[in-house]
């Protein structure tokens, strides 16, 4: 039972979903590392949002508003920390969440199916069913994607994810959006939009400004969008991780 008074109550609540959904064969072993690096970054930012951050989510927003076949790419980690998250913005904006796994076996993709399954998404792709086709110039487990789904779309949501994969969708001319608290890792560093958080705060935030922006015009989105420079918030946030520790 773990204590709401304890200072590090947050941080051991997310803990021990990751613990959990790797019981329920969710989540791979190297999930469970993965995660601990990320609190790693997180403790650097302060464990909040920064404005640069609520500026790029903003940013986010608009390209989800303005794109015409997005996709959500979700794996373990991100199914285990924000899965009702990922499934209200894929209702939202009625477009389809993919699976896609690095330590790829049957039973893992039935689960998180059935996860997605649950909580009403409409289109789940990546399945056991689907039909797949390689990621030009990314081998290994994670190059197959559907064919109705990440082949064809324009924009794609990939938070906690390789830089292999990043750079490589990138290289396709795809949009990039990605959550990652390292503003270093090649993830960061080769995608179209990069949120520098948490993604258990992020995806709220990210819900709300699409709600908020549903009613703007294509123009209006468009100029968000041409304002945003990847680079100048890579910057902000190393920037934001310095002035924190400045004697």
């Amino acid at each position: 039972m773990l204590n709401k008074d304890h200072p590090r109550y947050e941080s051991l609540l997310l803990r021990h979903k990751i613990v959990e959904a790797h019981k329920n064969g969710i989540l791979a072993d190297s999930g469970m590392i993965a995660h601990g690096r990320g609190e790693t970054y997180d403790y650097l930012i302060g464990e909040k949002t920064t404005d640069n951050s609520i500026n790029t989510i903003k940013v986010s927003a608009a390209y989800f508003l303005n794109a015409k076949r997005p996709v959500l790419s979700v794996n373990g980690n991100t199914t285990a920390l924000v899965a009702e998250d990922i499934a209200k913005l894929s209702k939202m904006l009625d477009i389809p969440v993919e699976i896609n796994l690095y330590y790829r076996t049957d039973e893992r993709v039935k689960r998180i199916e059935e996860v997605y399954k649950k909580l009403g998404v409409k289109e789940i792709l990546g399945t056991n069913d689907d039909e797949f086709i390689d990621t030009p110039n990314l081998n290994g487990p994670r190059s197959p994607v559907s064919i109705d789904g990440i082949s064809k779309s324009d924009l794609i949501f990939i938070p906690l994810e390789d830089g292999d994969r990043a750079e490589a969708l990138y290289n396709l001319g795809k949009t990039i959006i990605s959550v990652d608290l390292n503003p270093l890792s090649r993830t960061a560093q080769t995608s179209t939009v990069t949120i520098v958080d948490n993604i258990v705060r992020a995806m709220p935030l990210l819900i709300k400004y699409v709600e908020e922006f549903e009613d703007y015009s294509s123009d209006e989105l468009t100029k968000m969008i041409n304002n945003f420079d990847n680079k100048v918030n890579l910057d902000n946030s190393i920037r934001d991780i310095l002035n924190r520790f400045e004697l």
